[in-house]
């Protein structure tokens, strides 16, 4: 070796670290970015119907619109992410994003604005499905040991953005108005767009990803359907008739995804990788824990908005119920750092299984004591610290048993998962607060928390069930007594531990 070679050679190691230590940070960012921006629907509601004269159920729309694109435009992006233009995709995803974030601000004297403003925050939701691609180019990218603690911090990220932008808006809209707010996102997309321009590598070569396109849309139907229906509670009070013709068609829609994706070479999500019992195992855990965990941050925001004149509550402004979200966010993103050190000694279901307990203790705690603000705050915290931990042990779960270019495609199917849980939590909320709102009254009563709350610890015992069952199940599957096969070869089995390494 020569002497420019022996130089040469430590150098590029020394690059090579160099750019995998500013991968996670740009990882990081564009994965909170997508999140909060996403959530600047939750704090605006109420002004975005005061500011273009719509109701506040038009207004909530500026949430759903969000989610529905998010849930839509994910499996997609998952698929796309997982071929040879995955840095195409992220740049053209987050333009997309930038572009909608335009529309949010543009001036009124548009005609039909409102209109203008749903189409902008439908282009921002779609940042959702970024967060799947920023775990496949982690898993792709970084050391093994460094991937996995990135991956479980990225799922963290996108579930603390909630909790960082909610304070932001409220504040920018309560001092600079509406567009302030939206401004912010604007800001945030833009610098997100150009830290990807600069940073995200190519895919690894000889990927290939094509789109399923017929599966595609039936996914995309079937599941803006769920989520539509999840989302419109009055309509099933109302218009029952309706509310079931359109269940009905959403699982057609989904069985004939679900059919085409196992006749395509080239599917959406690999469904035969789904049925892995720690892949379906965990997307069960997904949806019934998901439910429980919005479920909670919805009746606690809700409750501390609630003006002293209903009997309870506390009258909080936008912008000050926006701050009770921050233990929320600060105990899980601890969480979610101390996690994967965890995982080196116990297994992701069992942490899974204890995640949800901690959820569960926070519904008890909501329960029983919330006639103070620290309890509120206290009840806030164990939500967040069970969820941070939640979020950072779950991709370690499936992506044991997922091939590393499937990393997007896999992950992107839990994401839709999730997104569905949180819709059906928040309707959950909706139906049980309505049901115990006496005729003729504008809030419910104090009762109605609690009986949320009791369903909520139902949901988090299901989902602590279903988590320690999968552990079992999964512990069976590495015993060799218990697998003749893998026992007499000596190969372990798919089903084998998910540590880190492992």
């Amino acid at each position: 070796m020569t002497a420019v070679q022996a130089h040469d050679q430590p150098m590029s190691t020394a690059l090579i670290r160099a750019e995998a230590r500013l991968l996670v940070p740009a990882l990081a960012f564009i994965a909170l970015v997508v999140a909060a921006v996403a959530s600047l629907g939750t704090p605006l509601i109420t002004s975005v119907a005061t500011t273009f004269h719509v109701s506040l159920d038009s207004a909530q729309w500026t949430l759903t619109i969000a989610l529905l694109s998010g849930a839509v435009a994910t499996p997609v992006l998952g698929r796309l992410g997982a071929g040879p233009h995955r840095r195409a995709t992220v740049l053209a995803t987050l333009a997309v994003v930038v572009g909608g974030s335009v529309l949010t601000v543009l001036p009124l004297p548009l005609p039909l604005p409102f209109a203008w403003l749903l189409v902008g925050r439908a282009a921002q939701g779609v940042g959702l499905g970024l967060t799947a691609l920023m775990m496949g180019v982690a898993r792709d990218h970084l050391p093994e040991e460094r991937s996995a603690a990135t991956i479980a911090l990225l799922s963290v990220v996108s579930i603390i953005g909630a909790g960082v932008g909610y304070p932001l808006a409220a504040l920018l809209a309560e001092f600079g108005g509406l567009r302030a707010a939206y401004g912010l996102g604007l800001l945030v997309t833009a610098i997100a767009f150009v830290t990807a321009w600069r940073s995200m590598p190519a895919a690894p070569e000889g990927r290939s990803a094509h789109v399923n396109v017929a599966g595609a849309l039936a996914l995309a139907g079937g599941l803006l359907l769920v989520l539509f229906l999840a989302g419109e509670r009055n309509l099933w009070s109302r218009h029952l008739a309706v509310a079931v013709t359109l269940g009905v068609a959403a699982v057609l829609l989904l069985c004939v995804w679900t059919v085409s994706e196992l006749r395509t070479k080239t599917p959406l999500v690999d469904v035969r990788a789904v049925r892995h019992p720690a892949v379906a195992g965990a997307n069960l855990a997904m949806f019934v824990g998901g439910s429980g965990m919005y479920l909670l941050l919805t009746l606690i925001t809700r409750y501390a908005q609630t003006p002293h004149g209903a009997g309870y509550g506390f009258g909080l402004t936008t912008f000050v119920a926006g701050l009770i979200l921050i233990p929320f966010s600060v105990l899980g993103f601890v969480a979610g750092k101390i996690t994967p050190r965890v995982r080196t000694r116990i297994d992701g279901p069992l942490l899974l299984a204890g995640s949800a307990a901690v959820v569960g203790g926070g519904f008890v705690l909501f329960a029983t004591a919330r006639s103070n603000l620290a309890e509120l705050l206290a009840a806030m915290g164990v939500l967040g610290f069970g969820v941070g931990s939640f979020s950072a042990a779950m991709p370690g779960v499936i992506l044991s048993v997922t091939p590393r270019s499937e990393t997007s495609s896999a992950m992107s199917f839990n994401y839709v998962v999730r997104s569905v849980g949180y819709s059906v939590g928040s309707a959950i909320g909706g139906l049980v607060l309505a049901a115990g709102t006496a005729t003729g009254r504008l809030f419910p009563n104090d009762d109605a928390y609690t009986s949320a709350a009791l369903v909520g610890v139902a949901a988090m015992a299901v989902t602590t069930m279903a988590s320690l069952a999968l552990a079992l199940v999964l512990a069976r599957r590495r015993s060799p007594e218990t697998n003749p096969i893998t026992a007499a070869v000596g190969v372990p089995d798919l089903g084998r531990s998910n540590r880190p390494g492992s």
